[in-house]
Protein backbone atom coordinates (compact mmCIF):
# COMPACT_ATOMS: atom_id res chain seq x y z
CA UNK A 1 0.00 0.00 0.00
CA UNK A 2 3.10 2.62 1.04
CA UNK A 3 4.44 1.18 -2.19
CA UNK A 4 1.38 2.23 -4.61
CA UNK A 5 1.19 6.09 -2.65
CA UNK A 6 4.56 6.62 -3.25
CA UNK A 7 4.39 6.15 -6.87
CA UNK A 8 1.18 7.74 -6.99
CA UNK A 9 3.19 10.48 -5.29
CA UNK A 10 5.96 10.56 -7.95
CA UNK A 11 3.16 10.50 -10.59
CA UNK A 12 1.61 13.56 -8.93
CA UNK A 13 5.05 15.40 -9.07
CA UNK A 14 5.66 14.71 -12.68
CA UNK A 15 2.40 16.13 -13.53
CA UNK A 16 2.72 19.08 -11.70
CA UNK A 17 5.85 19.85 -12.97
CA UNK A 18 5.10 19.19 -16.64
CA UNK A 19 1.85 21.90 -15.82
CA UNK A 20 4.50 24.37 -14.29
CA UNK A 21 6.60 23.84 -17.58
CA UNK A 22 4.05 24.52 -19.80
CA UNK A 23 2.80 27.48 -17.72
CA UNK A 24 5.86 29.31 -18.05
CA UNK A 25 5.91 28.57 -21.92
CA UNK A 26 2.58 30.14 -22.28
CA UNK A 27 4.38 33.44 -20.26
CA UNK A 28 7.31 33.23 -22.15
CA UNK A 29 5.26 33.13 -25.29
CA UNK A 30 2.95 35.72 -24.41
CA UNK A 31 6.20 38.28 -23.38
CA UNK A 32 7.79 37.10 -26.75
CA UNK A 33 5.21 39.03 -28.35
CA UNK A 34 4.85 42.24 -26.16
CA UNK A 35 6.19 45.56 -28.25
CA UNK A 36 8.64 46.05 -25.32
CA UNK A 37 9.28 42.48 -23.35
CA UNK A 38 9.86 41.25 -27.31
CA UNK A 39 13.15 42.36 -27.66
CA UNK A 40 14.24 40.86 -24.40
CA UNK A 41 12.49 37.31 -24.32
CA UNK A 42 12.77 36.44 -27.91
CA UNK A 43 11.05 33.08 -28.06
CA UNK A 44 12.67 29.50 -27.98
CA UNK A 45 13.55 28.94 -31.90
CA UNK A 46 15.20 32.40 -31.94
CA UNK A 47 16.67 31.19 -28.09
CA UNK A 48 17.75 28.14 -29.96
CA UNK A 49 19.46 29.60 -32.90
CA UNK A 50 21.35 31.93 -30.48
CA UNK A 51 22.93 29.02 -29.10
CA UNK A 52 24.05 27.66 -31.99
CA UNK A 53 25.32 30.68 -33.13
CA UNK A 54 27.45 30.63 -30.12
CA UNK A 55 28.38 26.80 -30.55
CA UNK A 56 29.59 28.18 -34.17
CA UNK A 57 31.70 30.67 -33.18
CA UNK A 58 33.58 28.38 -30.60
CA UNK A 59 32.71 30.33 -27.74
CA UNK A 60 30.18 28.03 -25.98
CA UNK A 61 32.12 25.38 -24.67
CA UNK A 62 35.42 27.12 -23.96
CA UNK A 63 32.65 29.82 -21.66
CA UNK A 64 31.09 26.63 -20.28
CA UNK A 65 34.45 24.78 -19.14
CA UNK A 66 35.67 28.03 -17.73
CA UNK A 67 32.53 29.37 -15.72
CA UNK A 68 32.33 25.47 -14.15
CA UNK A 69 36.28 25.48 -13.34
CA UNK A 70 35.83 29.02 -11.45
CA UNK A 71 32.72 27.66 -9.97
CA UNK A 72 34.31 24.55 -8.68
CA UNK A 73 37.41 26.43 -7.60
CA UNK A 74 35.90 28.86 -5.80
CA UNK A 75 33.07 26.50 -4.24
CA UNK A 76 35.97 24.23 -2.50
CA UNK A 77 37.41 26.69 -1.40
CA UNK A 78 34.49 27.84 0.44
CA UNK A 79 33.64 24.95 1.84
CA UNK A 80 36.72 23.74 3.50
CA UNK A 81 37.36 27.34 4.70
CA UNK A 82 33.29 27.96 5.97
CA UNK A 83 33.41 24.13 7.75
CA UNK A 84 36.46 24.42 9.95
CA UNK A 85 35.06 28.76 10.55
CA UNK A 86 32.17 27.43 11.73
CA UNK A 87 32.66 24.90 14.10
CA UNK A 88 35.25 27.36 15.78
CA UNK A 89 32.60 30.14 15.99
CA UNK A 90 30.16 27.89 17.53
CA UNK A 91 32.81 26.39 19.82
CA UNK A 92 34.95 29.32 20.66
CA UNK A 93 33.50 32.25 22.50
CA UNK A 94 35.77 34.87 21.54
CA UNK A 95 36.36 33.74 17.55
CA UNK A 96 32.48 33.79 17.20
CA UNK A 97 32.78 37.39 18.66
CA UNK A 98 35.71 38.53 16.13
CA UNK A 99 34.35 36.62 13.06
CA UNK A 100 30.91 36.69 13.20
CA UNK A 101 29.96 40.40 12.89
CA UNK A 102 32.33 40.63 9.96
CA UNK A 103 30.88 37.72 8.27
CA UNK A 104 26.96 39.38 8.73
CA UNK A 105 28.87 42.55 7.29
CA UNK A 106 30.49 41.33 4.46
CA UNK A 107 28.00 39.09 3.11
CA UNK A 108 25.17 42.03 2.57
CA UNK A 109 27.93 43.73 0.12
CA UNK A 110 27.24 43.23 -3.06
CA UNK A 111 29.96 40.89 -4.68
CA UNK A 112 29.87 43.72 -7.74
CA UNK A 113 30.95 46.32 -5.32
CA UNK A 114 34.22 45.25 -4.09
CA UNK A 115 35.34 43.02 -7.66
CA UNK A 116 37.45 46.11 -8.81
CA UNK A 117 39.15 45.63 -5.74
CA UNK A 118 40.00 42.04 -6.17
CA UNK A 119 41.07 42.85 -9.31
CA UNK A 120 43.61 45.66 -7.79
CA UNK A 121 44.83 42.74 -5.67
CA UNK A 122 45.03 39.47 -7.28
CA UNK A 123 44.80 40.93 -11.34
CA UNK A 124 43.12 39.82 -13.99
CA UNK A 125 41.95 36.54 -14.96
CA UNK A 126 41.08 33.53 -13.06
CA UNK A 127 42.26 34.15 -9.57
CA UNK A 128 39.89 37.26 -9.25
CA UNK A 129 36.88 35.47 -10.36
CA UNK A 130 38.01 32.29 -7.93
CA UNK A 131 38.86 34.74 -4.86
CA UNK A 132 35.10 36.16 -5.25
CA UNK A 133 33.05 33.05 -5.51
CA UNK A 134 35.35 31.60 -2.96
CA UNK A 135 34.39 34.78 -0.61
CA UNK A 136 30.42 34.33 -1.48
CA UNK A 137 30.49 30.82 -0.84
CA UNK A 138 32.58 30.78 2.50
CA UNK A 139 29.98 33.82 3.85
CA UNK A 140 26.92 31.92 2.74
CA UNK A 141 27.87 28.15 4.28
CA UNK A 142 29.73 29.46 7.07
CA UNK A 143 26.69 31.47 8.50
CA UNK A 144 24.62 28.49 7.66
CA UNK A 145 26.64 25.78 9.38
CA UNK A 146 27.19 27.59 12.58
CA UNK A 147 23.38 28.72 13.34
CA UNK A 148 23.17 24.90 12.53
CA UNK A 149 25.28 23.89 15.29
CA UNK A 150 24.59 26.52 17.79
CA UNK A 151 20.46 24.93 17.70
CA UNK A 152 22.01 21.59 18.38
CA UNK A 153 19.88 20.95 22.11
CA UNK A 154 22.80 21.39 24.66
CA UNK A 155 21.32 18.41 26.71
CA UNK A 156 22.04 15.98 24.33
CA UNK A 157 26.04 17.27 24.84
CA UNK A 158 25.35 17.44 28.97
CA UNK A 159 23.83 13.94 28.83
CA UNK A 160 26.67 12.60 26.87
CA UNK A 161 29.77 14.16 29.50
CA UNK A 162 27.75 12.79 32.52
CA UNK A 163 27.99 9.05 30.66
CA UNK A 164 31.67 9.89 30.12
CA UNK A 165 31.71 11.06 26.69
CA UNK A 166 35.18 13.41 25.97
CA UNK A 167 35.04 16.06 23.19
CA UNK A 168 35.94 13.93 20.19
CA UNK A 169 32.66 11.14 20.78
CA UNK A 170 30.59 14.13 21.54
CA UNK A 171 31.92 15.88 18.11
CA UNK A 172 31.50 12.46 15.92
CA UNK A 173 28.54 10.90 17.57
CA UNK A 174 26.11 13.70 18.56
CA UNK A 175 27.60 17.32 16.78
CA UNK A 176 28.52 16.09 13.29
CA UNK A 177 25.48 13.92 12.98
CA UNK A 178 23.19 16.49 13.97
CA UNK A 179 25.01 19.65 12.15
CA UNK A 180 25.09 17.02 8.47
CA UNK A 181 21.86 17.83 7.31
CA UNK A 182 22.82 21.93 7.74
CA UNK A 183 26.16 21.45 5.66
CA UNK A 184 23.95 19.83 3.61
CA UNK A 185 21.37 23.00 3.30
CA UNK A 186 25.03 25.06 3.68
CA UNK A 187 26.26 23.52 0.39
CA UNK A 188 23.00 23.82 -1.66
CA UNK A 189 23.03 27.93 -0.83
CA UNK A 190 26.72 27.73 -1.30
CA UNK A 191 26.62 26.58 -4.94
CA UNK A 192 22.99 28.90 -5.33
CA UNK A 193 25.84 31.72 -4.47
CA UNK A 194 28.46 30.91 -6.78
CA UNK A 195 26.21 30.73 -9.79
CA UNK A 196 24.94 33.99 -8.74
CA UNK A 197 28.30 35.57 -8.11
CA UNK A 198 29.17 34.42 -11.63
CA UNK A 199 28.62 37.60 -13.41
CA UNK A 200 30.48 39.55 -10.89
CA UNK A 201 33.46 37.37 -10.83
CA UNK A 202 33.66 36.94 -14.33
CA UNK A 203 33.57 41.12 -15.02
CA UNK A 204 36.90 40.81 -13.52
CA UNK A 205 38.72 41.39 -16.79
CA UNK A 206 37.60 37.45 -18.13
CA UNK A 207 38.64 36.27 -21.34
CA UNK A 208 35.69 33.77 -21.34
CA UNK A 209 32.83 32.33 -19.42
CA UNK A 210 28.98 32.28 -19.35
CA UNK A 211 28.65 35.60 -17.03
CA UNK A 212 31.75 37.47 -19.07
CA UNK A 213 29.60 36.82 -22.42
CA UNK A 214 26.60 37.59 -21.14
CA UNK A 215 27.69 41.34 -20.53
CA UNK A 216 29.16 41.24 -23.78
CA UNK A 217 26.25 40.25 -26.11
CA UNK A 218 24.26 42.81 -24.07
CA UNK A 219 26.60 45.44 -25.84
CA UNK A 220 25.67 44.21 -28.93
CA UNK A 221 21.75 43.67 -28.56
CA UNK A 222 21.99 39.76 -29.05
CA UNK A 223 19.37 38.80 -26.90
CA UNK A 224 18.33 35.22 -27.79
CA UNK A 225 22.60 34.19 -27.67
CA UNK A 226 22.20 35.95 -24.21
CA UNK A 227 18.98 34.67 -23.05
CA UNK A 228 20.27 30.96 -23.97
CA UNK A 229 22.95 31.59 -21.36
CA UNK A 230 21.23 32.66 -18.81
CA UNK A 231 19.20 29.23 -19.05
CA UNK A 232 22.09 27.35 -19.20
CA UNK A 233 22.90 28.91 -15.95
CA UNK A 234 19.69 28.10 -14.76
CA UNK A 235 20.06 24.12 -15.81
CA UNK A 236 23.30 23.87 -13.98
CA UNK A 237 21.70 25.03 -11.07
CA UNK A 238 19.09 22.68 -11.01
CA UNK A 239 21.62 19.92 -12.17
CA UNK A 240 23.53 20.73 -9.20
CA UNK A 241 20.57 20.96 -6.98
CA UNK A 242 19.45 17.40 -7.90
CA UNK A 243 22.95 16.02 -7.19
CA UNK A 244 22.58 17.45 -4.03
CA UNK A 245 19.52 16.39 -2.96
CA UNK A 246 21.08 12.33 -3.99
CA UNK A 247 23.95 13.59 -1.53
CA UNK A 248 20.85 14.24 0.62
CA UNK A 249 18.95 10.71 0.64
CA UNK A 250 21.62 8.66 0.90
CA UNK A 251 23.86 10.71 3.93
CA UNK A 252 20.50 11.24 6.03
CA UNK A 253 18.67 8.34 5.31
CA UNK A 254 19.14 7.69 9.46
CA UNK A 255 16.15 10.61 9.23
CA UNK A 256 14.02 9.58 6.56
CA UNK A 257 13.66 6.25 8.63
CA UNK A 258 13.13 8.00 12.00
CA UNK A 259 10.06 10.14 9.93
CA UNK A 260 8.64 6.48 8.62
Amino acid sequence: MKGKNKKKQVMNDKLWLLLSFCAALVVWYLLSLGKRTGNSFPFVPVVIEGLLTMIERNAFWTDLSSSLTSIAAGFSLGFVTAVPAAFLMAWYMPVRKIIEPWINFIRNIPALAYAPLIVIAAGVGKPPQIILIWICTFMTMSITIFHGIRSIDNTLIKAARVLGANDRDIFFRIILPATLPFIITAVRLGLGAGLTTLLAAESTGAQAGLGMRIRALQNTFETGSMLSYIIIIGIIGLILNLIVDIIERRLTSWQERREE
